[in-house]
């Protein structure tokens, strides 16, 4: 059984939903970006590829070209888009989620910058922690991961391969659950923070991957519904780019339907995650036998604790809960 209510992920986005259309502009703006390029890339292409008598072969190289060069801009981008996108939406779900209240209309977007800001005083420190965060996690679930445990069907081994791998494609909503509950601590130190919500995780493992299951499910579903709808507009605008239509019009259509994903599919996943995460952590303290475990599968868990140790800043107590013996 799942422990979040999708009622509940549509409320808040509702609430959240100034937020909702800034993400959308901004990966809106990305998709163009990616399809642009690769426009550019399959005209520059195409001219080269009519000089050598090969011009769809050189329109259709030249837009994976576009494409690649859309992706290294993106690469840079990441840290802005985590500090400013990701973990902006972030803190205004999980003051929602937490009973508080936030602004409306575009104000809840400088509220969940200022937010942000409160627990990383620049973007370098939110993306440490977020790489971080994504190594522990990926060590973690290499290491403990049995699904075979939470799947208990015999002569699957197809199927939970196939589960396995969009468990993987899921990761970064893990460590998107971290940021919500560094954020909801209001911790001062967000190394210290991140290491008690890792710990949370690991003794709550299995439950928050069978809400994941759940997520993912939905997440794909959807997803590839979306790339069936775009599939007819990737069409068009690939008929104005010369080149081989029908290799392109399948990219452009993932492109489409990733930009889509990003901006409204995405956070809605994310955020069942979260409440999930705060039903089944509430009232628990970390676990030492689990903080041994992190460190012995994990040298990034050491190093984060290494982090937290050294933050200029101590934790106020009753932001911070106390990690038991048991």
């Amino acid at each position: 059984m799942k422990d979040f209510s999708f009622s509940d992920v549509l409320g808040l986005m509702v609430k959240t939903a100034p937020f909702l259309f800034f993400r959308f502009l901004i990966y809106f703006a990305i998709t163009f970006g990616f399809l642009m390029l690769a426009g550019i890339g399959a005209g520059i292409g195409y001219t080269i590829g009519f000089i050598a008598n090969n011009a769809p072969a050189g329109g259709f190289l030249g837009g994976l070209v576009g494409l690649g060069a859309a992706a290294a801009l993106m690469f840079f981008l990441r840290e802005y888009l985590l500090y400013m996108v990701k973990a902006g939406h972030i803190a205004v779900l999980a003051e929602l989620a937490d009973g508080g209240t936030i602004p409306e209309g575009k104000a809840q977007i400088a509220y969940a910058r200022q937010e942000v800001q409160k627990r990383f005083e620049t973007s370098n420190v939110l993306f440490g922690v977020d790489q971080l965060v994504k190594g522990i996690l990926r060590a973690f679930n290499r290491a403990f991961l049995n699904l075979e445990e939470i799947i208990p069907i015999s002569g699957a081994s197809g199927l939970l391969r196939f589960v396995k791998m969009i468990l993987d494609l899921s990761i970064s909503y893990l460590d998107e659950i971290i940021l919500a509950y560094l954020i909801k601590t209001k911790a001062d130190n967000p190394w210290a923070s991140s290491k008690t919500g890792l710990i949370l995780y690991a003794q709550n493992y299995t439950s928050f991957l069978k809400n994941a299951l759940w997520l993912a499910f939905f997440s794909w579903t959807l997803t590839f519904l979306v790339f069936l709808l775009v599939l007819g507009p990737a069409a068009l605008l690939v008929q104005l780019i010369p080149a081989s239509g029908g290799p392109l019009t399948l990219i452009a259509a993932l492109v489409m339907a990733w930009g889509i994903k990003q901006a409204l599919i995405e956070p809605a996943a994310m955020t069942g995650l979260m409440l999930a995460y705060f039903k089944v952590t509430e009232g628990q303290a970390p676990n030492r036998d689990w903080e041994e475990k992190l460190e012995n599968v994990s040298s990034q868990f050491r190093q984060l604790k290494k982090k937290a140790g050294g933050w200029g800043r101590q934790t106020t107590p009753d932001k911070e809960q106390p990690v038991s013996e048991a």
